[in-house]
């Protein structure tokens, strides 16, 4: 995927956060943050790597469905991948088959917000961030990452007994 699909994604989320004030207050920027094991962080989407450059304030390490970026210090908000702006949704295909967004069930560890559903987040974001995937969507390696994604995702829903 080139990088001018990833800008037209960003341009798309614009800069539109979950809530209309710093969420990360609630919790002090916890998904900012590696875990106890200094691991934990975002997938980049496809080109992405290319488009973040040099990354001062954060590695970026192998992982299982792409890259990550695990953050080590502020970011500079301009430059945060996509996987950090939609946070804390997930793609979703709905039942018309269009890329939409649900809450990550990741975000249940780490978000406050995530206990109030799609519904607690500011509207403006959900829709941006469900255009901002239907933008990545309409590249074929675009679509395939977020198929990728959504069935890691649903490891994540599975029950664990």
């Amino acid at each position: 995927m080139d990088a001018s699909t990833i800008m037209r994604a960003y341009a798309a989320l614009g800069d539109l956060t979950p809530m209309l004030t710093d969420c990360g207050l609630l919790c002090s920027a916890a998904c900012c943050r590696p875990d106890e094991d200094g691991q934990g962080g975002v997938h980049l989407f496809p080109g992405e790597r290319a488009a973040l450059g040099d990354c001062a304030w954060g590695r970026i390490v192998p992982g299982g469905l792409a890259p990550m970026l695990v953050c080590e210090g502020p970011c500079e908000r301009d430059r945060r991948p996509l996987g950090c702006r939609i946070f804390p949704l997930t793609p979703v295909r709905g039942r018309s088959g269009k890329w939409t967004v649900r809450m990550d069930a990741r975000a249940r560890a780490m978000c406050p917000l995530a206990r109030s559903g799609v519904g607690g987040l500011d509207p403006a974001f959900v829709r941006a961030a469900r255009d901002a995937l239907r933008v990545v969507a309409e590249d074929p390696e675009g679509e395939a990452f977020l198929e990728r994604w959504f069935h890691l995702e649903e490891e994540y829903r599975r029950p664990l007994w």
